[in-house]
């Protein structure tokens, strides 16, 4: 028996649920809700280790590195999935975030057996991606003990690399490896061990805050606007136009005739309306402001 695992809260027992199978199905989804309420608290209680990661990714960002993910299991599929919606969601370079799950794009849909155990697939991830010192690589793993993942964290920093850590556990293994450890201690799941449960939901939410907090300072929102989405089908295209009038109280017509004339892009198509500039000098202006729509309105205001 490995005494690590044993000593993890999230192998403990959960005395809250131990009678979870004899209840009935409200009473199930009742104790499971509690449970899952005690989740955003443990979150709130790292907010200043998040908010340091996000000061270490954004400067690796604006250094013109990398955001890279990975992790084994529930923690490397959560990984990909949010590393995977930043392209839609704010516009970014495929390149920029990128998800790595142990055993290859086959384990997000199917169990690869001893893959978080290979420290050589965690250390070859990390030679084969060629990270250096303008990445950040966050390696998530609900024990603090992935072998996987403290092998490719471990390359990552001999690299140059910043690392975070990303885990449920206090004094975890990760922290020996990382400029940061993010730890939100959930407890015991509802279901002994079943850490795709509380711990997933824990690290979906920390992802969430470290993509879009770094986004953000990037000037990839507009007030509390998505405005660097690009408009490529029809769900995206009528979101846009609803996104230019909310910023500029234009009208229907418009709001598509501007999103047309910015190519789809959204926060072009914005700063054309409020300043009156044609496509190319507005993104030149854009440019200029480093991306910020609210710093290129002023100063398209300003020489107007």
């Amino acid at each position: 028996m490995d005494n690590y695992l044993a000593g993890l809260a999230t192998e403990g027992i959960n005395q809250e649920t131990r009678n979870i199978d004899t209840c009935s199905t409200l009473e199930m989804v009742t104790m499971i809700n509690r449970q899952d309420a005690l989740v955003a608290e443990a979150v709130g209680r790292e907010t200043e280790h998040i908010a340091q990661a996000v000061e270490f990714i954004c400067g690796c960002f604006q250094r013109g590195g990398r955001l890279i993910y990975l992790g084994a299991g529930t923690s490397g599929r959560l990984g990909v999935l949010d590393a995977s919606e930043c392209l839609p969601t704010f516009g970014v370079d495929p390149d920029m975030v990128q998800g790595y799950i142990a055993g290859g794009d086959i384990a997000l849909r199917h169990p690869v057996e001893g893959c978080e155990d290979s420290r050589e697939e965690g250390i070859a991830l990390v030679d084969r991606l060629e990270v250096g010192s303008a990445d950040a690589v966050v390696g998530i793993t609900a024990s603090g003990g992935a072998p996987y993942v403290l092998a490719a964290l471990e390359r990552a920093r001999d690299r140059g690399a910043v690392t975070i850590g990303l885990c449920t556990n206090a004094r975890s293994k990760l922290e020996g490896l990382c400029e940061v450890t993010i730890a939100p201690l959930v407890g015991p799941e509802v279901i002994s061990g079943s850490t795709r449960m509380k711990s997933g939901t824990a690290q979906k939410m920390v992802l969430n805050m470290l993509t879009t907090c770094s986004m953000i300072k990037l000037g990839k929102v507009y007030g509390n606007l998505m405005v660097d989405l690009k408009a490529s089908n029809q769900k995206l295209t009528d979101r846009a136009k609803r996104l230019i009038i909310h910023a500029t109280g234009t009208g229907p017509e418009e709001a598509e005739e501007s999103l047309r004339r910015a190519g789809g892009h959204v926060k072009l198509a914005i700063l054309m309306v409020k300043t009156g500039l044609e496509a190319v000098p507005a993104q030149a202006l854009l440019d200029r402001c480093g991306g910020r729509l609210a710093q290129a309105i002023a100063a398209g205001e300003e020489s107007a």
